[in-house]
């Protein structure tokens, strides 16, 4: 199935949204519900909106997901990544990390901006906003979070040395995803002499190295967007604009940190924040 074509109808505007779900925790419903209304808040008719889900139903990810905005679509996704990345993924990337590039694109004709269910926005970052004004159809000028460290796996020699995050990621009208990916990893593979075989430590070092082979990279900036848990050197505020709540999504997290279950640090800490998020994102009850 074309994923661009089964989203259905004309897109709004120039500016496409999409994000990933799939067997999260309830807190990473939560979180795609508010961040579907903060998007909302931010773009309004401006954009199109869709949700990809995988491994569970689209009907169960929206009834888990709860109230969103009418224009958001969902959009049940199965086996269509290309060959060249598949062939390249061990077991357990393949079981999970790699869906957030199925599909690779969905909106290839607009601006396409990929959301982690777990990034929640409440007004367009202007970092956002200048790469939106200065990369038309044609442009390589691709766009991602700054992260608080550079975590590429194997792709961290040829990725740049500043940390950036895949919880957001820009690609400009028409940019080929799949050639600039299959350039990194061939990039990679003449260095080693080897086929790569892609652990989940891979994924944002691919998709980092691969964005960057052109242009540098735009930045949404950390005080725009933080990277936001409790656990050091993430920050524990919200940004200016939004939050990236890394580790939201797990059913549970496996260490203790200061001699405390992490997971109890994870929902104590959405906890303290949850109320403010439903305020800025303008949904009304918590």
């Amino acid at each position: 199935m074309n994923a661009a074509l089964a989203v259905g109808g004309d897109t709004c505007g120039r500016i496409g949204l999409r994000w990933t779900i799939g067997a999260v925790a309830e807190r990473g419903f939560e979180a795609l519900r508010l961040s579907l209304w903060g998007a909302w808040r931010s773009f309004s008719a401006a954009a199109s909106y869709v949700v990809c889900v995988n491994t569970i139903s689209a009907a169960a990810a929206r009834a888990r997901t709860g109230p969103v905005p009418q224009p958001v679509q969902w959009l049940e996704i199965g086996s269509e990544m290309p060959g060249f990345l598949s062939a390249s993924l061990a077991r357990d990337m393949a079981d999970g990390m790699a869906w957030k590039l199925v599909p690779l694109r969905v909106f290839p004709e607009l601006h396409e901006i990929s959301l982690d269910n777990d990034v929640v926005l409440w007004s367009i970052p202007p970092s956002l906003r200048e790469w939106l004004a200065t990369s038309g159809p044609g442009s390589t000028q691709c766009l991602m979070a700054q992260d608080v460290t550079p975590c590429y796996g194997q792709f961290a020699s040829q990725a740049p040395p500043d940390a950036f995050n895949a919880g957001i990621r820009g690609l400009p009208p028409r940019y080929d995803l799949a050639r600039a990916l299959r350039s990194a990893l061939e990039r990679r593979e003449r260095k080693t002499g080897a086929r790569l075989r892609l652990g989940p430590d891979d994924e944002q070092g691919l998709q980092v190295s691969a964005l960057a082979l052109q242009k540098p990279l735009s930045r949404v900036t950390l005080e725009e967007v933080t990277v936001c848990s409790p656990f050091h050197p993430h920050r524990p505020e919200l940004g200016k604009c939004g939050a990236h709540f890394v580790g939201l999504n797990a059913h549970h997290i496996d260490w203790d940190y200061y001699d405390r279950p992490a997971d109890e640090w994870i929902a104590e800490h959405w906890q303290r924040h949850r109320r403010e998020l439903y305020h800025r994102t303008g949904v009304c009850r918590a």
